[in-house]
């Protein structure tokens, strides 16, 4: 692995994506062993965001600024086609993930020669905000179907902290542009690679007051796609 490309869509973060960058900023200085590029795709947000971030060109390789929101996943997919790196790091823009992280998800990969590496908040993280009991369960569930489809042992597939190797997931076979799109990415990767690690991350997760965007409504379309695609996987063999 020589180098990492970290994707940041941001809609409407004008708290936290100065200091969510800062943050990405000295955890990648901090390990010289990877090369990393920032790309951070700004999806029509209506607050400071865009401002904040063209006023800081330090803390970012490429900035990709959208004139109207296309969601997370749209924001994803144009930050997929710009991405140059030998694996893909999802970074949200909210801080509810810590970038100090960032050795422990890489470790896998240098160690053992991890192709997929999850960031997991179940399994002994240093520290997690306790939130919404049903958010768990929902997660839990989806985690649940994508083991029973793909015969894994994860334990918290939406994790943010999704590290792929770029080459397990053309950009072109992705489908979706919302919150399934993560799902369908992992299945696509997972459908490829040999070997597959997660590591303990910390949490601390948003209230919709604080802007949580995700709704419990998003899990139906999340089991859809998780389903489809792994038919889809069983179609192209």
């Amino acid at each position: 692995m020589d180098k990492i490309s970290i994707i940041v869509p941001a809609h409407n973060e004008e708290q936290t994506i100065v200091p969510l960058l800062q943050a990405v900023r000295a955890a990648t200085e901090a390990l010289s062993i990877v090369i990393f590029e920032v790309i951070v795709i700004d999806d029509g947000s209506k607050d400071t965001t865009r401002s904040l971030l063209l006023a800081a060109p330090e803390l970012y390789d490429h900035l990709i600024v959208l004139d109207h929101q296309h969601g997370k996943g749209g924001a994803v997919l144009k930050g997929l086609q710009r991405a140059a790196g030998d694996f893909v790091l999802f970074q949200d823009a909210d801080l509810e993930y810590d970038p100090r992280d960032y050795a422990a998800l890489i470790e896998p990969v240098i160690e053992h020669g991890a192709q997929v590496v999850i960031g997991s908040r179940f399994i002994a993280p240093r520290m997690t905000r306790v939130f919404y009991f049903w958010h768990k369960m929902g997660n839990r569930l989806i985690t649940l179907v994508f083991n029973l489809l793909n015969n894994t042992t994860f334990t918290d597939i939406y994790s943010c902290y999704l590290l792929y190797q770029r080459s397990l997931v053309p950009v072109e076979s992705i489908r979706t542009r919302s919150w399934e799109q993560h799902g369908e990415i992992l299945s696509l990767a997972v459908g490829k690679a040999k070997v597959l690690y997660e590591v303990p991350v910390s949490y601390r997760g948003r209230s919709y007051a604080e802007g949580k965007k995700i709704r419990p409504s998003d899990i139906f379309r999340v089991f859809y796609v998780l389903i489809l695609t792994r038919l889809r996987r069983v179609l192209d063999r």
